[in-house]
């Protein structure tokens, strides 16, 4: 069954038209301070959808009541860069507040992260 909106290089567009710039824009800056931390977020989007399916999961922080994914046992001292993807968020939450969601956020960076 296919998605009801899937993720492609204009999805965007008309609501956030600056999201894939700030991306690739952070990104840059990311490989300038840390050159492994594309690497990194390659791995970690490869993490995210091996399990469940690339729904940002591996981003969950633990609560009282529930463990999150980004100090599974799996995941702990093995995933980094999460705060590549934090500086994505914040970045893109400046100029479209609560429109483009984590897990497309992860995709993107995977994403130029190949191509840098």
């Amino acid at each position: 069954m296919a998605a009801a909106a899937q993720l492609r290089p204009d999805f965007y567009l008309q609501t956030c038209p600056n999201a894939e710039f700030i991306v690739r824009d952070v990104m840059i800056k990311a490989l300038i301070r840390e050159p492994r931390s594309v690497a990194s977020v390659m791995r970690l989007q490869f993490h995210d959808c091996l399990v469940n399916g690339c729904d940002a999961s591996v981003l969950l922080d633990d609560t009282p009541t529930v463990p999150g994914e980004k100090q599974a046992l799996s995941n702990i001292n093995s995933l980094r860069s999460f705060e590549v993807i934090d500086e994505i968020k914040e970045s893109l939450e400046e100029v479209c507040p609560g429109l483009v969601s984590c897990a497309d956020i992860i995709i993107m960076a995977a994403r130029d992260a190949v191509a840098l």
